[in-house]
């Protein structure tokens, strides 16, 4: 038997509707995005720990997450999702940054594709990757959801 996808729906957010996912005793996604096309709905003890350190970083009280994450990509992705976790609290880095980090300097638009891929948002920062000029660039959450995250962030 595949184990499937638990999710559960946490709606209560200031960014909105969040799908939250675990398999195994891991997390696989905080989304926005449809539900997968195997899951079970159910409140897992992991699930609720993942909604309890979401509310405490959107009440400003936790700058960082201690949850076993298990993302789903390719091996590429997994190195770029890993060198996300590692922006400090509060600050930015652009995706030529990410690129230096993962050892493919040139992969700046790799970097964008699989930042945009991110399964687990929030929890892997992907909202604190920003253009080389200092721009915001787009975001699953949309741009609003970005700068706010910024924004609490900065507080």
């Amino acid at each position: 038997m595949i184990d499937m996808e638990k999710i559960y729906f946490y709606e209560d957010t200031p960014v909105g509707k969040l799908c939250i996912g675990e398999t195994n005793g891991a997390i696989t996604r905080v989304t926005w995005e449809h539900l997968p096309k195997e899951y079970v709905l159910e409140e897992t003890e992991l699930i609720r720990k993942c909604k309890q350190q979401l509310d405490e970083f959107f009440e400003g009280k936790r700058k960082e997450f201690d949850l076993p994450l298990a993302p789903t990509g390719t091996v590429f992705q997994k190195k770029v999702w890993d060198a996300l976790t590692k922006i400090p609290y509060g600050e930015t880095c652009s995706y030529k940054d990410i690129a230096i980090a993962v050892d493919n300097p040139k992969g700046f638009r790799a970097v964008g594709m699989a930042n945009n891929k991110n399964p687990i948002a929030i929890i892997v920062p992907c909202h604190r990757v920003i253009g080389s000029n200092g721009k915001l660039v787009g975001y699953a959450g949309g741009m609003d959801v970005k700068t706010f995250l910024l924004q609490l962030e900065q507080k």
